[in-house]
């Protein structure tokens, strides 16, 4: 069994702990079976979220989708002039026998702008 990351991203329509909890659990679950993974393939999730985003932390939601014995952090995302707003990025560190260019990264709605390259 290898060690992947898995990349994701989604942009929130309001800065609003509901809101929040709703993307990213979409974010993660759209990551989860898009990659045929289970929470027990879970090693790590490292969270950042733009400047604009403060109703609530990222792992709140991983935590209410039944996440609880994974470790998570978040991190602010850069302050960078022109970029997208209120948008929570995800790496998942996750055990998996999928070769690497079969990971299934996840960019939902608009946030797919942000990595053309490799957003599936």
């Amino acid at each position: 069994m290898a060690v992947r990351a898995v990349r994701g991203a989604v942009q929130l329509d309001v800065d609003e702990a509901g809101h929040m909890d709703e993307r990213v659990g979409a974010l993660l679950t759209a990551v989860l079976d898009r990659n045929g993974l289970t929470r027990d393939d879970l090693i790590s999730i490292w969270f950042t979220a733009t400047p604009d985003l403060h109703s609530d932390f990222p792992a709140a939601a991983a935590r209410k989708l039944g996440i609880v014995d994974v470790p998570l952090i978040c991190a602010q995302e850069l302050d960078i002039a022109g970029a997208m707003p209120r948008v929570v990025r995800v790496l998942a560190h996750v055990e998996s026998d999928l070769p690497r260019s079969e990971v299934a990264h996840v960019y939902l709605g608009a946030a797919a702008a942000l990595r053309k390259d490799i957003a599936q």
